[in-house]
């Protein structure tokens, strides 16, 4: 893992797309400290906020794209075969994870796509289950795109935030301290959005 190490180490446009493009694979990268912290440097004037957040966005969306081409090709039985593997396992994969991706996208739709990379443990394993039901791939990139576009922006607004307040040799673990807040209303955020589309399919389907 020294390549990850040496790209938190030198935050820069190149590193934040390719951390973010490993993260939406099956590499275990936290998100938290790539953009989080990318975002802490933008507020002093050393990078751009916003293009923190369209490189990162950009790495989601290949690295996503990567997920589901190969499990759109291999089928399921492959994808399980490796999540079983001593890889899969490096990855921190099993095939309880991507079962728990496939009931997530079995109970939420290709909109799940969207929502679900807003969701802990899911977000970088929701393309596995959409590649295994074909989803029209332009509809994936679409609803990839805005949920990682979502994610990142509060990652960055707090990280922009952090930087008002917090030293930078304490950064780390201010981020571990308010992940757990972040989850939450993430979590929060989706049990809306869900709450909406099942509102909103009812009022149609009495309509």
């Amino acid at each position: 893992m020294g390549i990850i190490q040496a790209g938190l180490a030198n935050l820069n446009y190149g590193w934040i797309f390719f951390l973010m493009l490993l993260e939406s694979t099956v590499v275990p990268v936290p998100s938290e400290f790539v953009v989080t912290p990318a975002a802490y440097h933008a507020a002093s004037g050393s990078i751009n906020i916003w293009l923190v957040i369209l490189f990162s966005t950009l790495g989601a969306d290949v690295g996503a794209s990567i997920n589901y081409w190969v499990s759109f090709f291999i089928g399921r039985p492959l994808v399980y075969k490796f999540a079983n593997s001593k890889l899969g396992k490096l990855c921190l994969l099993n095939q309880e994870k991507v079962e728990r991706a496939e009931r997530y996208f079995d109970d939420h739709g290709v909109v799940s796509t969207l929502i679900g990379r807003l969701v802990p443990c899911i977000r970088h394993l929701i393309s596995i289950p959409a590649g295994l039901a074909k989803m029209h791939y332009g509809k994936f990139l679409l609803y990839t795109t805005i949920g990682a576009a979502a994610w990142h922006s509060i990652l960055a607004f707090l990280g922009w935030q952090l930087h008002k307040v917090v030293p930078e040799d304490q950064l780390n673990d201010k981020i571990v301290e308010y992940a757990d807040y972040i989850k939450i209303t993430i979590i929060a955020l989706v049990v809306i959005g869900i709450a909406y589309l099942i509102i909103r399919n009812v009022t149609k389907k009495k309509h």
